[in-house]
């Protein structure tokens, strides 16, 4: 496996958080309407800041497109500052202009479906590249990328699950959201290493 498919680990975790910003955005913009007309204008500015920090979070994946290991390391620094404050603007928004509980729904389902799929592509390329290795070689990576397998499923199946009982809070669909998005970062962290060790 070359140098450059090491960095696919570190492709992964930020598409699967741009991903979960445009879901987001797509959500919340689509009801912006919705918003008492006394506070539409403080809702729109927080959207524009929502956006303005997601394309940071993008101009600074697109300066590593070519980095090395090293510089992306140096980069999820800053990456991870740059979601966690998104995270924290786009909570704040909800709590403060999503009343409708079928909004905050519609919000989460969205961010749910691309966190899945982040975890699908991943698993996908991943594969793919786990072909480049002899079979002896592959074993432990097949068995680490079926453990991320897994846990997608099992993260699949917990989101679905608070989907469909429609009542939860934000916070508590929230949470959800963060605690499989950690799920995936061990799980992409673990392929890594399983890489790193076969290489």
């Amino acid at each position: 496996m070359t140098v450059q498919s090491n960095i696919h680990f570190y492709i992964n975790w930020a598409k699967e958080r741009l991903d979960e910003m445009d879901a987001t955005l797509a959500s919340l913009e689509s009801k912006v309407a919705d918003v008492q007309v006394d506070a539409r204008d403080r809702a729109d500015k927080v959207l524009a800041a929502l956006r303005g920090k997601r394309e940071e979070f993008s101009g600074i994946v697109k300066q590593q497109s070519e980095a090395n290991e090293a510089a992306w390391i140096d980069a999820q620094a800053r990456l991870e500052s740059e979601w966690n404050s998104f995270e924290t603007e786009a909570r704040k928004y909800v709590e403060s202009f999503v009343k409708q509980v079928e909004q905050q729904q519609a919000t989460f389902k969205l961010q749910a479906a691309a966190q899945l799929n982040a975890w699908r592509e991943a698993a996908d390329k991943l594969g793919a590249a786990a072909g480049e290795f002899a079979a002896g070689r592959r074993g432990e990576i097949d068995a680490a990328l079926a453990r991320m397998k897994a846990d997608a499923v099992a993260a699949e199946a917990k989101l679905a699950k608070l989907n469909q009982a429609g009542t939860e809070s934000w916070s508590v669909l929230t949470d959800a959201l963060k605690e499989t998005r950690s799920t995936f970062d061990r799980a992409n962290q673990a392929l890594r290493e399983q890489f790193k060790r076969v290489v």
